[in-house]
């Protein structure tokens, strides 16, 4: 592929198809690049989803006009923002668009072009965050920026100027960790700074045709994702334990609120000044009365009273519980927006049909075909497709209640992160809706053995909320890289047994050794039944090990196997 002779729309919307694609493709290892050990990361997922957001606003534009297509990457980028990391992205993109928006200059300008483009990114990434954070996006952004204005002032080309962006790109991202301790302690690179990099991998890609970094497959420090962006691992000699809520700095701020804001601009240093008297982690980007806002704040309510206050009008609010993330070992999580997930749907083995009416109708939320066959079994019209990899949103529960055939329903929310949206479900419908604070997959099973489909929901949520705290909880899954916590040393792709509430309490090397440990940890003298959901990748001849171990050790003790095919967590365990 040759060096374009001419910059044109056709090459501006092929960069940001090719970004995405790259993001997409190295998404798993960009989510690898945090500080906990479990595959649940989020970053390369949000930045992806964004760019999806783009590319499906970009299509709908004017393909050969300049101004339509800058005008969709800045519309797109805002309204279709996921998560912290996806926020400040958006600004990117549309700091990038608007300077790229005007009448393409001559080839010899293009270079001035392109830098002024990437300074006015890193402005506006900038302007969105009420505290910037050196060693993060920013940091990646505007060092790469510097060195792109140094060459476009002597002249250079465009295929120079991006190359010098890109080449203080890698090297700003290798730095991150001697900026910011957090970092340098998980031992990874800042998992935004790499996403970014990847959107200078594709301008070089669309203007020299520059292979773009093929993904690898991840060595459980990040080393892969490095690798693939010409870094080197980073250093893990200052590894830490970051298992549990006492020992991962989340800013002592236990919720993050977003929303879509309806506010005058002249009131937005307000809102944003409101907003840090009462959290950090702040975001807000857009314009033209229109914003995306993000905050991690203990006061939900003032969150959002900050906007009434002004005048505003919030709308699209989401809500995730931070510490439950923590003590989930970072079970996924920024809330998802409208949209982040599959859509929802009924149980297979109800659609297409009628839904029967009942007094009282129950929605879940799970994932796995194993699992939504089982609660449709047990009675469930309405399941949303989320859980231990992703979380919906309210606008996602709101329409599937609407759609069951009851005035009167129970939401299941199988997870802590899902609880607080959840909630605000029943405030946006005409339905009465109660929510059961089910944590884990287990004990939404255990609330659906009571569940009476003719008793009102109150009486359900009582019931049902009883027999779920009735269960303790425990799951298997693999560490994605090394770290420490209160057991000992955890190695990449040693097995992890995670208790509800106690966090990691075994570790091996071999499966089933870890999940002996783990059933050796929430069994007691007084269990009576214990429930095994096989996920996709649990073994049978593991799994007969298992009830062969518990046959052998709690004779007295039933034993109820269900295949649930969820991903990542080979072994669920609830026991009652």
């Amino acid at each position: 592929m040759p060096t374009l002779e001419r910059f044109t729309t056709e090459s501006l919307r092929a960069l940001v198809v090719t970004f995405r694609d790259a993001v997409k493709a190295h998404a798993g290892g960009l989510n690898r690049l945090n500080v906990y050990p479990v595959p649940d990361g989020d970053t390369g997922t949000n930045m992806a989803r964004t760019l999806d957001a783009v590319v499906a606003e970009m299509e709908g534009a004017d393909a050969d006009s300049l101004e339509a297509t800058c005008d969709a990457i800045s519309h797109g980028s805002l309204m279709g923002a996921r998560g912290n990391s996806g926020v400040i992205l958006s600004q990117i993109m549309r700091g990038f668009a608007s300077t790229m928006k005007s009448t393409m200059p001559d080839q010899q300008q293009l270079g001035a072009r392109f830098a002024a483009a990437l300074e006015a990114a890193s402005a506006g990434a900038y302007q969105a965050v009420l505290t910037p954070i050196e060693g993060t996006i920013l940091t990646v952004v505007r060092e790469s920026a510097e060195a792109a204005r140094i060459v476009a002032d002597t002249g250079g080309s465009l295929l120079e100027v991006v190359a010098a962006a890109h080449a203080a790109g890698v090297r700003s991202l290798e730095q991150t960790p001697e900026l910011l301790p957090v970092l340098k302690e998980a031992g990874v690179v800042d998992a935004g700074g790499a996403g970014y990099l990847l959107m200078l991998d594709a301008a070089l890609y669309v203007v020299d045709g520059r292979p773009l970094p093929e993904p690898e497959e991840d060595d459980g420090t990040g080393g892969a994702v490095a690798a693939a962006f010409e870094l080197h691992p980073p250093d893990r000699s200052h590894s830490r334990q970051v298992g549990g809520a006492g020992e991962v700095d989340v800013a002592d701020q236990r919720y993050e609120v977003m929303y879509f804001l309806d506010l005058h601009d002249s009131k937005i240093e307000d809102f944003k000044q409101g907003w840090g008297a009462i959290g950090d982690s702040i975001v807000v980007v857009g314009g033209d009365g229109i914003w995306n806002c993000h905050v991690h704040t203990n006061d939900v309510g003032a969150a959002i009273e900050v906007a009434l206050d002004l005048d505003g009008r919030p709308k699209q609010i989401r809500i995730t519980d931070l510490f439950e993330e923590v003590d989930e070992e970072h079970a996924k999580r920024e809330a998802a927006m409208t949209g982040e997930v599959d859509a929802p749907t009924v149980p297979p083995s109800l659609a297409g049909a009628g839904l029967p009416p009942v007094t009282t109708a129950v929605v879940g939320v799970c994932s796995g075909e194993g699992l939504v066959e089982l609660f449709a079994q047990l009675g469930v019209q309405g399941v949303v497709t989320g859980g231990q990899t992703m979380n919906p949103s309210t606008a996602e529960l709101l329409d599937t209640v609407e759609h069951v055939n009851a005035q009167q329903v129970v939401i299941l929310p199988n997870n802590k992160n899902i609880i607080p949206v959840a909630e605000q479900v029943n405030a946006l419908t005409a339905k009465e809706v109660v929510v059961v604070p089910t944590r884990s997959m287990a004990e939404g099973l255990a609330a659906l053995i009571v569940y009476d489909p003719e008793a009102p929901c109150a009486t359900n949520g009582e019931e049902m909320t009883e027999a779920a705290d009735s269960v303790t909880t425990g799951e298997i899954t693999q560490a994605v890289r090394d770290t420490t916590a209160e057991i000992g040393e955890i190695r990449k792709d040693d097995w992890i047994g995670i208790v509800r509430g106690d966090g990691i309490v075994a570790c091996s090397g071999d499966q089933l050794e870890c999940v002996l440990g783990l059933l050796g940890e929430i069994i007691g003298d007084d269990a009576e039944i214990i429930t095994v959901i096989t996920g996709e990748d649990a073994p049978a001849a593991t799994t007969e090990s298992i009830t062969g171990w518990l046959g052998d050790h709690h004779a007295a003790v039933a034993v109820e196997v269900h295949t649930g095919g969820q991903p990542l967590y080979p072994y669920l365990f609830g026991v009652e």
